[in-house]
């Protein structure tokens, strides 16, 4: 997985949080840059991460939908 940096949305699941990263691409068309987000499912054994913390997904996946998080 590319190592990316985003900001947890929900952490209302046992062991796993939503983390939301933001993107910005060049649109060819409109000559503009673009913000997308995606979200990805973390695992957070402790359940130490709270909305709002900054957090980087810098491990493989440790199953199809969740990968481990490294917290900043």
């Amino acid at each position: 997985m590319k190592p990316v940096v985003g900001i947890v949305v929900s952490n209302k699941m046992q062991k796993s949080v939503v983390v939301a990263v933001d993107r910005l691409f060049h649109h060819k068309v409109y000559n503009r840059y673009v913000k997308r987000t995606s979200k990805f499912m973390a695992h957070d054994e402790a359940d130490a991460c709270n909305i709002g913390d900054r957090v980087g997904n810098l491990t493989a996946p440790i199953d199809p939908s969740q990968a481990l998080p490294i917290r900043f």
